[in-house]
């Protein structure tokens, strides 16, 4: 278990895919800390992770909360970052710019902040590991702000990779995912869209955040990869 005595915080770490990740890292041996902006959402996720996981309250779009976060809980291996609103599906005409930018905020300056006060406390051989998504290389109508998001994480990420070396910075971009990400779509679109993509998929199923979460543990254990995009998207991306 490479991650055997390794601690991994997980910003985004209460549900969906951040929380795969922390459990299955825990599942590797690693201490894991996982932080989210809702109390409840930090009790509820620890009683899903083993003894001895942590938990804090954190919002991301606060830089004094994010300093003093890193300031209190001392080193660590691996910082995930995974935290995100809903997903912002709006035609270009219909988008409110004041959400679009509340979208942008926790999504890119919130994982900005937390790597600009996180990285000087990631132990040697440590890693960080962002998030992105395909909408950047296979953007659909109403996705505008998600494709200029996954470009920006990208981009961030190879820059990042350079300035913080020799700590390895990646970013997974998942695809179709049942998370709660899909929450303010009515329950019949959803259903509808889930259907209709496991359809289209090479795979023939949507992706689960357990899926995805294989591939964060491979970049925090895989030594020799920094400024990657690892894309996990059932194939999403050839159709």
């Amino acid at each position: 278990m490479v991650l055997q005595g390794q601690r991994v915080v997980v910003i985004g770490g209460t549900s969906g895919i951040g929380l795969a990740v922390a459990e299955g890292a825990a599942r590797e041996g690693a201490e894991v800390v996982v932080a989210s902006r809702r109390q409840q959402s930090v009790d509820a996720a620890l009683k899903r992770l083993p003894a001895g996981a942590g938990g804090r309250v954190l919002d991301v779009n606060d830089e004094g909360a994010v300093r003093g976060f890193f300031e209190s809980i001392g080193g660590f291996d691996h910082l995930v970052y995974t935290a995100g609103e809903s997903l912002l599906l709006r035609s270009l005409a219909e988008t409110d710019l004041g959400q679009a930018r509340r979208f942008l905020e926790t999504r890119l300056w919130g994982a900005y902040t937390a790597v600009k006060y996180g990285a000087g406390s990631i132990r040697e051989g440590g890693s960080v590991v962002l998030t992105t998504g395909t909408a950047g290389r296979r953007p659909l109508p109403g996705m505008t702000a998600a494709a200029a998001l996954c470009g920006a994480m990208e981009s961030l990420t190879r820059a990042l990779a350079l300035e913080l070396a020799p700590v390895r910075v990646n970013v997974v971009s998942p695809g179709m995912v049942r998370t709660e990400l899909w929450r303010e779509l009515p329950e019949a679109e959803r259903d509808g869209l889930f259907r209709s993509s496991a359809e289209s998929l090479p795979v023939g199923r949507v992706g689960e955040p357990a899926d995805v979460a294989e591939a964060y543990l491979y970049l925090m254990r895989g030594g020799y990869s920094t400024g990657s995009v690892v894309v996990v998207d059932g194939g999403g991306t050839l159709v």
